[in-house]
């Protein structure tokens, strides 16, 4: 089965101050990181986001279809691009991601006979912004947006997506704040 991958990078980081893509981690921006790690797993990699912002990277690289509208439209423009199987899309916030972790998960989903494969922590806690994705859910996904719904729970609840539990829940811990960042970077 074939593979793909996609890394978001699009949000506002309003809650940060700065753009958590280009944050400092490990001598380069914590995209790129996150980039590398979704590469080595799926084989290839681009970033959904603003050309303007992050052209300069070196990666291939896609607008959202509807910018602005969150997470579940820059997965809309990963499986509207997309032509592999399986495709993983993952958030560029989470610097304790694995490579591990991102092939365990492929595993699962290509053994699976699931239309996606989300993450979950042992409280049952969903990481829905590292799921692997086939390419049908792409009409699940534009017509949740057409209806205005932008949680992505709501999708992978709608096609029925499986739920794998995680052995490492720290792997997605997300920089949101000044002081995420200062916790990962220091803890």
């Amino acid at each position: 089965m074939s593979r793909a991958g996609f890394v978001l990078a699009g949000g506002r980081s309003s809650r940060m101050g700065s753009d958590k893509a280009l944050l400092p981690f490990a001598g380069r921006a914590l995209v790129l990181h996150v980039a590398d790690l979704v590469a080595a797993s799926a084989g290839s990699v681009t970033l959904i986001g603003s050309p303007e912002r992050y052209g300069s990277l070196g990666l291939p690289l896609l607008p959202d279809l509807r910018p602005g509208e969150g997470p579940l439209a820059g997965i809309e423009a990963a499986l509207h691009a997309a032509s592999a199987d399986w495709n993983l899309v993952v958030a560029c916030d989470m610097p304790r991601l694995s490579l591990p972790l991102l092939e365990g998960l492929f595993e699962v989903a290509e053994a699976s006979g699931a239309d996606a494969v989300v993450p979950c922590a042992a409280s049952g806690r969903l990481e829905p912004l590292c799921t692997v994705w086939r390419d049908r859910c792409l009409a699940a996904v534009s017509e949740a947006l057409d209806r205005g719904e932008r949680r992505v729970s709501v999708v992978l609840d709608r096609v029925g997506a499986l739920r794998w539990r995680s052995p490492d829940s720290e792997a997605f811990t997300n920089v949101n704040t000044p002081a995420d960042w200062t916790a990962i970077n220091h803890g």
